[in-house]
């Protein structure tokens, strides 16, 4: 195997990592460490080449040390990548080799299940490392993170709703839900239950059939679904759908999602704003999947009351937010940086 540093001078540590036997070719990136032990989650995703895949670790190891301040948690950024299609060229070896390579940051760097990974692979990485949480068995095993992220969304499309659209009540609200992964399809069932109308697209035909069935949900191609009628539209899949080609098309009131890095660039959290369109801010509105493993990380006892004493700290943090840009007439994606870095800086401080 071979960890090679990579020069930066936006983190504290990014690394690429090769493994000849297994196939292994990703990055681990380091942003922060300033509140604690760098924490996000592993993505396993097939990338156009290593250039996108470093970029993704970068952005994504940043958003985390955002997320992990914004939910008042004592843990730092990180993030971790494998290129690679998950479905064809995921293999225990490959798994087992990245294990070895997060070891070898000797807790600097915790890692998880993201896009492409499941508690199962976890628990593949933790017989070489026991810097891994989102277990599935364990003294203080928290699980498939997922549903907590999902409920945390869910939690902040409600405020949203209240906040833009005058009620938390989405009965009879259309939202457009974009991916149904692990966390889009338990978002579904959520939003379901409460009874809004679905509208939704996946790159997995077999999804959305199951959500036309189970759910009465209405599929529309991928391409469109940013687009459709929807008083919420929900980002549950890859970043950057939010940018200055869909930000002239969508026609939702609030958008709100579990996506990470949903902005293209912050000028676009800002052109949501003059929009009128309310932006939950992605890294505030996702936090409750972090949440769920930080109780493992940090090896608490009571976790579910501690998750949602969290949870609803973070329920009242989107609400501060979105109070301090309304008084201040600024994007709330502005606005919700200054305050996760400003806790960064206090830390360090």
């Amino acid at each position: 195997m071979q960890i090679a540093a990579i020069a930066t001078q936006t983190h504290e540590e990014v690394y690429r990592v090769t493994d000849a036997a297994s196939g292994l070719r990703g990055f681990i990136a380091v942003h922060s460490t300033t509140l604690g032990p760098a924490a996000g989650g592993l993505r396993m995703r097939t990338y156009r080449d290593e250039a996108e895949a470093l970029e993704d670790v970068l952005r994504l190891s940043r958003g985390m040390s955002l997320k992990n301040a914004a939910a008042d948690l004592p843990l730092g950024g990180g993030k971790a990548v494998i290129l690679g299609d998950p479905a064809t060229e995921k293999t225990p070896e490959l798994l087992r080799a990245m294990g070895r390579a997060v070891e070898s940051l000797k807790g600097r760097y915790w890692t998880a299940e993201d896009m492409g990974m499941s508690t199962d692979d976890m628990g593949i990485l933790a017989e070489e490392t026991g810097f891994v949480a989102g277990l599935a068995g364990g003294a203080f095993a928290s699980g498939d993170p997922s549903p907590v992220t999902a409920k945390g969304v869910f939690h902040a499309i409600r405020l949203s709703a209240a906040r833009r659209l005058g009620s938390a009540d989405l009965a009879g609200r259309r939202v457009a839900l974009q991916g149904l992964g692990h966390v889009g399809s338990a978002l579904a069932v959520l939003l379901h239950g409460a009874g809004a109308k679905l509208i939704v697209s996946d790159i997995d035909a077999a999804r959305t059939a199951r959500a036309a069935e189970s759910l009465g949900a209405e599929v529309v191609p991928g391409e469109m679904i940013h687009a459709v009628e929807a008083e919420i539209f929900a980002p549950c899949a890859i970043g950057a759908i939010l940018n200055p080609r869909s930000i002239p098309e969508l026609r939702a009131s609030v958008v709100a999602g579990a996506a990470n890095n949903q902005l293209a660039t912050p000028e676009d959290g800002r052109a949501l704003h003059a929009k009128g369109i309310l932006y939950a801010p992605d890294f505030v509105a996702n936090g409750g999947g972090i949440i769920n493993v930080a109780a493992e990380i940090l090896r608490t006892a009571d976790r579910g009351p501690w998750v949602e004493a969290k949870l609803a700290a973070l329920d009242a943090t989107l609400g501060a937010i979105y109070d301090t840009a309304r008084r201040e007439n600024r994007a709330p994606s502005d606005v919700a940086e200054a305050v996760a870095e400003a806790r960064i800086r206090a830390e360090a401080a």
